[in-house]
């Protein structure tokens, strides 16, 4: 299979572990060590390889995805080399040595999984987009393709319902598959705009639009502070396990410029994995 480089240090494994710590997922499954992705009509494989990742197939249309997926917009080089200087950092850095955070490639897919993780725990999160993309996706070989925009669109809340969700969470995913903003131009605004025109659609917070700067936009100032893991992963790594309001972790965040995303990922990936 061809190799797409990567600059060294890179662990694929570790990079690729949120896709294993809460359940299956059907739209980048990882199977038989390798990450699978439907793009286009194709499944895509991607496993580890000397000096980088190997995948099949690699061409125009699929190493963009790829490249985003295994998180390449990120100044990871910038990151380690000029992080702030911090005494949590300077030991989760180096433990964590390798991880390149991944990136959701598609921003229907990045919304529609935020809404689905409101209020519940990830792995229910995870259970219930599971049940969306075997209903609404097509399956290619191990993988499925995430559904459409076109396809949820088409689709009444009712039937949504039955997969698990809440009534209002179906009229959510529904309604943004109908509204009429162009989410792929999202990426030439700035964050706060970006956050304005998210917040306006129904069933999008704050906390959703700040996941779809870090997750899909990666924008390096991007800092999720109403979300529940990094909360938990701040006070456990910074305060003692003492649980931390969503202004104090807000507040935090300042210290961590201009790198407060790959800062995140960093946190929640060790809280997950290493010993605070």
């Amino acid at each position: 299979m061809p190799v797409l480089r990567l600059q060294a240090p890179y662990d694929f494994e570790l990079s690729a572990e949120r896709y294993r710590a809460f359940g299956p997922d059907l739209a980048n499954l990882w199977h038989d060590g390798g990450l699978h992705r439907v793009v286009g009509r194709r499944e895509v494989r991607i496993e580890s390889a000397y000096g980088g990742v190997r995948v099949e197939p690699l061409d125009a249309e699929t190493e963009p995805v790829v490249g985003k997926l295994l998180g390449l917009e990120f100044d990871l080089e910038g990151f380690i080399a000029h992080a702030p200087p911090d005494s949590v950092l300077a030991r989760i850095v180096p433990a964590l040595a390798g991880l390149r955070p991944p990136l959701a490639p598609d921003p229907f897919e990045t919304l529609v999984t935020s809404i689905t993780a409101q209020q519940v725990s990830l792995r229910a999160a995870f259970a219930i987009r599971n049940r969306l993309i075997r209903r609404l996706g097509k399956q290619a070989v191990q993988a499925f393709s995430f559904p459409s925009r076109e396809r949820v669109a088409a689709t009444a809340p009712a039937e949504i319902r039955e997969l698990g969700f809440s009534q209002r969470k179906a009229e959510y995913l529904v309604g943004l598959a109908r509204s009429d903003v162009d989410l792929d131009a999202l990426a030439e605004l700035p964050d706060e705009e970006v956050k304005a025109r998210l917040i306006a659609l129904p069933g999008l917070g704050e906390w959703t639009a700040d996941w779809f700067l870090a997750r899909h936009l990666a924008r390096p100032h991007a800092w999720p502070a109403g979300d529940l893991g990094l909360r938990k992963a701040v006070s456990a790594f910074y305060n003692g396990g003492r649980p931390l309001t969503i202004e104090e972790t807000r507040a935090f965040g300042a210290r961590f410029a201009p790198f407060q995303n790959l800062t995140a990922h960093y946190l929640l990936t060790g809280l997950r994995t290493l010993s605070p």
